[in-house]
């Protein structure tokens, strides 16, 4: 076996859409400083000005609000063929799904959501701070579906942030470096939570896994090597000033393909905290057709989902808004298809 002497084998810039490997298909880092709501949970309307209401990336004044109109999110829109994976890490979303499903969740909480045949879902961004701002932060990764499992049911569930398993390593200076653990398995860690049944994810041979890392000034913590031969792994740098990778320095924030196979030291050489995403798996090799919110393998396949959902709407829409949202108090929660109760984090409290 060859030792790499290069850890980084590409490194490309960090834009709104990060780059990605198959079976990764996109991911997008959203960090919107929204300001105070206007008391029904949107964005006062003088805030309007200067925007394309109804598609609107501009990023004005730190901000977006997206398809939104008055809350700012993505109304009722569909999938097929893939998975979606939200990490909220600064304030909250509410779900709503044509499976009947519905979820506030954040501050830390993942939702992972399978397509499969055709799922519908609003993703708002409910501001209820009236008197101080209303930070966002998430990650929303896209994981492909094998050919197999396109057009399998629907899945919704939710990983709340104190079940997520967490790996603290103090190192022989004292500094300490936090890995969490949403999928796949790291030593120290405790067993990562299952993802849903028909994911990619769910299979052992895909070595995937999604972590996030952060390292206080001064740390080491060694990034192990991935299990699978052919896994590939990205590594992307977009928190703190400078980050050493066995013999390589990143010293700007960066979407960086690492060799897999082997472990890495990584090194804060900074003064701020560095934090990192890593999206690894072994990749599907399937061919890969896209339009808007669909992924499939073929084009005929594509015009199928687009006759199929002109004419199902994927079971239709049960609520009476396309932007539902789940009133002013801040509890977390999330309603399964089909249930009457609320699942609420461990701990009890909701908050």
């Amino acid at each position: 076996m060859t030792t790499a002497t290069q850890p980084v084998l590409r490194a490309q810039p960090l834009g709104p859409q990060w780059p990605t490997l198959d079976p990764f298909l996109f991911c997008a880092h959203h960090d919107d400083s929204y300001p105070a709501g206007d008391g029904r949970m949107g964005v006062q309307s003088v805030e309007f000005e200067g925007r394309q209401m109804g598609s609107d990336f501009s990023r004005k004044d730190g901000w977006s609000m997206y398809h939104g109109d008055s809350v700012p999110g993505f109304p009722g829109h569909p999938h097929r063929g893939f998975e979606t994976v939200t990490l909220v890490r600064k304030g909250l979303i509410d779900h709503s799904d044509s499976l009947g499903a519905a979820a506030r969740f954040g501050r830390g909480d993942v939702q992972w959501l399978t397509a499969g045949k055709g799922v519908v879902h609003s993703e708002m961004f409910p501001l209820l701070n009236t008197d101080q701002p209303n930070p966002l932060e998430l990650f929303q990764i896209w994981l492909n579906l094998p050919a197999a499992s396109k057009m399998v049911a629907p899945h919704f569930t939710m990983f709340w942030d104190e079940r997520i398993p967490r790996l603290v390593h103090t190192d022989a200076g004292g500094k300490c470096t936090t890995v969490t653990v949403v999928a796949g398995a790291l030593e120290g860690a405790a067993a990562a939570l299952p993802p849903p049944p028909e994911s990619w994810a769910a299979k052992d041979a895909s070595d995937l896994a999604i972590w996030t890392l952060l390292l206080e000034p001064g740390a080491t913590w060694t990034l192990p090597a991935a299990r699978g031969k052919g896994t590939r792994r990205m590594l992307y740098f977009f928190g703190g000033e400078q980050l050493q990778i066995g013999n390589a320095l990143a010293d700007r924030h960066a979407a960086l393909e690492i060799v897999a196979g082997q472990d890495w030291q990584l090194a804060n050489t900074g003064s701020t905290p560095v934090e990192c995403l890593l999206l690894q798996g072994q990749p599907l090799n399937e061919p890969v057709a896209r339009y808007g919110p669909f992924v499939m393998n073929t084009e005929q396949e594509i015009m199928q989902a687009l006759q199929d959902y002109r004419s199902t709407q994927f079971g239709g829409w049960p609520w009476p808004e396309q932007d539902p949202v789940h009133g002013n108090t801040p509890r977390r929660f999330a309603r399964y298809p089909g249930q009457s109760e609320d699942e609420v984090p461990p701990s009890g409290n909701g908050n």
